[in-house]
């Protein structure tokens, strides 16, 4: 398909493929400033933790979600869900904390076919280590930087796209 074909293979409206409008200047430096930021973010938030060596930040964040479940574990299906990745991704993640020790997976008291991903005592320990100083770089790195209505909006903006993404 031509650059100036639309996704029916007809001409695209403006030239553009598919016939979307482009990004305006201030739309551009929106995106890629959030681009950059959320990048730069996360990095910022691994370091933090690889500084300590034994729990990645997606591990952490792994962690973080079984925590906050009535008796610490949730279906894989579910976790994923949450974290937002693909279940073989998280299969592998979970793989490598299961050898370390820090949650394990067992079979769903409910549906056999299920599995859950439960934290371990030496998991709560890890993430009770690790979340002052992951705590404090988030609140140094994003929250302190804003003032709160950036803080209201920004909240207001993203839950806006995570639900429209969600379906």
């Amino acid at each position: 398909m031509s650059a100036a074909a639309d996704v029916d293979g007809g001409p695209a409206r403006d030239g553009r493929p598919g016939g979307a409008p482009w990004l305006d200047e201030h739309e551009q430096r929106v995106w890629r400033s959030y681009l950059e930021g959320t990048q730069r973010l996360w990095e910022h938030l691994g370091a933090v933790l690889d500084a300590d060596g034994d729990v990645p930040l997606q591990e952490y964040e792994v962690l973080v979600r079984l925590s906050e479940t009535p008796g610490g574990s949730l279906r894989m299906s579910e976790l994923a869900h949450a974290l937002v990745h693909s279940r073989s991704r998280l299969t592998h993640t979970v793989g490598r904390m299961e050898a370390r020790g820090l949650v394990e997976r067992r079979a769903c008291p409910d549906d056999g076919r299920g599995v859950l991903c439960v934290v371990t005592d030496e998991g709560r320990a890890a993430l009770e280590r690790h979340a002052p100083a992951h705590v404090a770089s988030v609140r140094a790195a994003l929250f302190d930087l804003l003032e709160p209505a950036e803080v209201d909006a920004l909240g207001s903006a993203l839950e806006k796209v995570a639900a429209n993404l969600r379906g």
